[in-house]
Order: structure tokens, then sequence, then C-alpha cells
């Protein structure tokens, strides 16, 4: 294939690549957005394999054989709740491979620069193995704590921002050190770098806490993308520039949406500390007052009795896999005459459009399912609100404690309206480890035990 042919599929490819993010922007088109993607990654392959240089077609062949089979089985196996864990596990192959480019890169003997084009290529494979290194084993940890494997609170080990500010410095020197070395001889600076940024990453998550991980998710996402356009430097290869690119700015902005949703700043994240224990105390929130609670069966009858109701899904409805008798209840009240809407927060789950990718798959329609800001205004209204398995997005200590970890975060009103069922396994805190004092209102009845069983009576009860 000619270099005109095949810079031409790259072209095709990139536009295909920016078409299928603006069609990833709302749920109606996410279908058509999917399939522009998986059409321009194909036409990219294809054009890549037709590069004059690519010769190894059996090793290729195999290699990619063994990871489609790997990605079937594990698309296949992996449910729902676990898609925070596998995205941040892929990205830590996007970091991984850029680590691994880099190295290869810098020691290809076939590759020959001198002067400014030496500096320019060692600076590029420099970036790319400090941003890729820093990607692998920050998502690696992210896996961890989506996972339970590690905890979810904030570790901070003492004067965690000097080191952090130490590892930079140090890092800034070994570049120097490795631009300034004969060629090839940079190695070691090279690989005391890795190690570096092996730490950093660990060090940068591990500091974070559980409620944040929406925004370390999309983080990484843009780290990822950022280590990718790295990679496309180190191989002049345009296609990959472009792709990184997209993948890196569209990451950065949804890490600055999700920040906004949670009122926190970036480098906020960065430093750790939201879920930690202190804030306000189980003792404080109840002052000596308790919960209502509630039957399944006067909770059916509560929804039936109703004009409006809102449900509010959370992590808790993931993890029973209760979004199919959701969907169901959401049917038969709407059938009764009931308006039934469901009310989304950006950080609702544990990545963003978590909840809404688990309604769409039970066949919610996408017009009853409104994000936080268009249904708030519309909760005083509200006769009824079911909130299943959600904690922190409707704590009201986010706008009456300013003394808060979640202080000024903005959550959805659910207790503005005539009557709050909430249903938990039990008076737990949730991610971010913040007590709710919406337990304890008036207006609210808790209905406890499995959020799929739960969900199930309420819909044998209509």
């Amino acid at each position: 294939m000619s270099q005109g042919l095949i810079s031409s599929a790259y072209l095709v490819a990139a536009v295909l690549f920016i078409l299928s993010l603006g069609g990833l922007s709302h749920p109606e088109s996410a279908r058509r957005g999917n399939l522009y993607g998986m059409v321009g990654m194909a036409i990219a392959i294809v054009a890549t394999l037709a590069l004059p240089h690519v010769n190894a077609y059996v090793l290729i062949a195999v290699t990619m054989g063994v990871g489609a089979v790997i990605g079937i089985v594990v698309a296949r196996r992996v449910v729902m709740t676990a898609m925070p864990q596998l995205v941040a596990m892929l990205h830590s192959f996007v970091g991984l491979a850029a680590v691994l480019v880099g190295f290869a890169s810098y020691l290809d003997p076939s590759v020959q620069h001198h002067g400014v084009e030496r500096t320019i290529h060692e600076v590029e494979i420099y970036l790319g193995v400090l941003i890729g290194a820093v990607t692998f084993t920050g998502s690696v940890v992210a896996f961890g704590k989506l996972q339970g494997i590690v905890t979810s609170r904030p570790m901070l080990l003492p004067a965690r921002h000097w080191l952090n500010l130490g590892l930079l410095l140090v890092s800034l020197w070994l570049g120097w050190e490795f631009l300034q070395a004969d060629p090839r001889g940079g190695l070691v600076a090279l690989v005391l770098m890795t190690l570096l940024a092996f730490l950093f990453g660990i060090h940068m998550v591990i500091a974070i806490g559980g409620a944040d991980m929406p925004v370390v998710i999309s983080m990484l996402n843009s780290y990822s993308g950022w280590a990718a356009a790295a990679t496309g430097f180190m191989l002049s290869n345009d296609l990959l520039i472009v792709t990184g690119a997209l993948v890196g700015s569209s990451g950065a902005i949804l890490s600055y949406i999700m920040c906004r949703a949670m009122n926190r700043k970036f480098l906020a994240v960065i430093a750790g500390g939201f879920g930690t224990p202190t804030g306000t105390s189980a003792a404080g929130v109840a002052e000596g007052r308790e919960v209502n609670p509630i039957s399944a069966e006067d909770t059916a009858q509560l929804l039936k009795d109703a004009d409006q109701v809102v449900i509010v899904p959370g992590y808790g409805m993931a993890v029973a896999q209760a979004q199919y008798p959701i969907a169901a209840i959401s049917e038969k009240l709407r059938a009764r005459g009931v308006k039934v809407r469901f009310a989304i927060h950006p950080v609702a789950g544990r990545m963003p459009g978590h909840m809404n990718v688990l309604l769409a798959e039970a066949k919610v329609p996408y017009d009853i399912v409104l994000e936080m800001d268009e249904i708030n205004p519309d909760f005083p209204e509200t006769d009824a609100v079911l909130v299943i398995g959600a904690n922190d997005i409707v704590n009201p200590s986010a706008q009456t404690d300013p003394d808060s970890p979640i202080a000024g975060m903005p959550v959805l009103e659910v207790w503005k309206a005539r009557t709050v069922v909430v249903m938990k396994r039990s008076m737990a805190t949730g991610y971010a480890g913040v007590e709710n004092p919406l337990f304890f209102e008036d207006n609210a009845r808790m209905l406890f035990g499995d959020a799929k069983k739960s969900v199930d009576a309420i819909l044998a009860a209509l």
C-alpha cells in the first residue's frame, strides 16, 4: 500500500474517532459512536499492517489472536459492577505499552538521530516512559482499590507532598542526565526514572480516597491518552498522536466535570484526603434520634399512591444487579399513570456514566433519565423518592455542615420530597466514610436488606 493511501486511511480513522467521541456524548447516539470507533480502529490496524517496514506478520497474527481471545473472554465474564476495575486495568496496559515502546525505541540500533533531532526524540522517549510508568502503577492501584484488594481510605504517608516534590525534582535531574549522555548511554538514567515513576504512580493513587475514584478513573484515562500520544511521537505515527490527544484531552475535560460535580479541585484530589475518618461522627448525626423503618409492601403502596416518583440509583443497585426489577417497577408505575423519573448524580457509582449504562442495559427510556441539575428543582413537588444503594450523593450535610468532608459538594436534594425511602443493607457509611443525616429525617423511611430482594418484593407487591 502506498504511503499516500496509508495517510488517507489514517485520516479517515481519525475522523471516525472524532465522530465516535461525539456519538458517545449522548445515550441515544452512543451505539452509533461505538460503531464509528470500531470501524476506525479496524481501518487503523489494517493501514498500520500495510506500512512498508512491517513484515513480522506471523508474530503479529499470533499476538493479536491471543489478545483477541483474552479480550473476548474478559468481556463476557466481567459483570457491569466490575466495569470500573476493567477500565482501570485497561489503562494500565496502555501505560505499560508506552514504557515498553519507549525503551524499545531508545535501544533500536536502526534509529539514528543527530543534533536537535536526537534531543527531540529523546525528550519524546523520556516523557512517554514517565507518563506511561505513572499511568501503569497508578491504574493498578486504582484497580486494587475498586476491587477491594487495597483499602478505599487514603493511605497518607508523612510529608507526602515533599516526597512527591522530591520525586519530581529527581526525575527532572535524571532527565537532564539522560539528554546529556552519549547515544544509548542514558539507559541507567532512564531505568532509574522509570522506577521512580512507578513509585510515584503508586503513591499518588494510594493517597486518594475511595470517594474520588470517579475522578481518578477519568484522570488515568487522560494520562493513558497522553502516554499514547508520546508513543506516537516516538514511532512517528500521526494517527497514534491524534488518537492519544483525543483520549488525553477528553479525559482531562471529564476530570474537570467530575471535580466540579464534587466541588473538588483537581489538585485537591491528587493530594488525597477525601474520605478520611475526620468529619461528621455518627453520634453527631443521630443526636439520639431513631430511623423510621418501612416494609417492601408499604413502599409499594407509597409508590402506587404517588403522582410523581423519582428513583435515585447508586452503587448498591449495581452490586445487587437490581436494575432489571427497578425498570419493571418503573414500567408498572407508568402504566398506572404515575410520573416516574430517574435522577443521576455525575459521580454515582465508581466511574462516570456507571448508572446510565446500567439503566440502558435494563432498557429504561432515555427521556426519563435526568441529570442532577435537571431534576433538583423538581424534588419539592415530588411525592416519593426511592434511593437504591446511594449514600454520599444524597447527603444533606454537603449543604448544612461546613465541617463535613463533602461540604459544598453538589448533591441530589431528595430530602425536599414529601417522602424518601432509602434502601440499604445497614446504617454503614458510604464510600466517602461520611455519616448521612438524611436517614434520621422525619420524612425519611429506611428499607433494610439486600437491594435485589427488596426491589423484587416491591415489584411483587405492585
